[in-house]
């Protein structure tokens, strides 16, 4: 998985990065198909806002989290990627098809 981490009005600590990279790899522990992570961080006003993509092998997820503090910004934008990779992987495997009606021959 590709992580690329970047700031918009706001400077990147090599602490503020490993923080995010830690947090942004949790998504991987669900879903193994996860290729790339595209997150920005950014400064506006008074609070601090983290937006991610995330390119998945079949399609593509975003979120976005304000807060007066980066690091639970942060926390907030895995949570909803995080929500949004397993409801994504549950579609996948669609547990439908076990619960049709079997019409064969009894």
């Amino acid at each position: 998985m590709q992580l690329n981490l970047t700031g918009h009005h706001l400077e990147i600590t090599p602490k503020t990065r490993d923080y995010a990279n830690s947090k942004l790899k949790r998504l991987q522990r669900h879903f193994s198909r996860v290729t790339q992570v595209h997150c920005v961080l950014s400064a506006e006003k008074s609070q601090y806002k983290a937006e991610a993509t995330v390119h998945l092998s079949q399609g593509r997820l975003h979120a976005n989290a304000m807060h007066h503090d980066l690091r639970a910004a942060v926390d907030d934008l895995v949570e909803k990627l995080d929500r949004q990779v397993l409801r994504h992987k549950e579609k996948l495997h669609n547990h439908h098809a076990r619960e049709a009606p079997h019409h064969g021959l009894t």
